[in-house]
């Protein structure tokens, strides 16, 4: 049996286009999280990562959301060149990547890593 050591979670959550609430995958996050698993795939780490998609992280009016286990750090992701950011620094060197993480996460995550 496998054991990953980051599980990614992608919030490619849909809602109707008038929510307030917004909606992460009307951001481009079901673009992403496939390009978060074509990262996994280029930096070799198969089956010690795992880029999945997720409902609602009840983040979506700042998304696209994706979080980050087993640390639980939050990152706001907008572009491919974002995900790049996250898996070279975070995934691979365990950094905190601090200017996408999530407002309202920031202090509980300053020094980790």
């Amino acid at each position: 049996m496998t054991t990953f050591k980051h599980h990614i979670f992608c919030c490619v959550n849909q809602r109707p286009k008038n929510d307030p609430r917004g909606c992460c995958a009307d951001r481009g996050s079901e673009r992403l999280q496939a390009f978060f698993k074509k990262e996994v795939e280029r930096l070799g780490l198969k089956g010690t990562v795992r880029a999945n998609k997720s409902g609602c992280l009840d983040h979506c009016d700042l998304g696209p959301s994706v979080v980050i286990y087993p640390e639980g750090v939050w990152y706001w992701v907008g572009t491919e060149a974002d995900v790049t950011e996250i898996m070279e620094r975070h995934i691979l060197r365990g950094e905190i990547v601090e200017r996408l993480l999530m407002p309202g996460h920031e202090k509980e995550k300053k020094g980790s890593g």
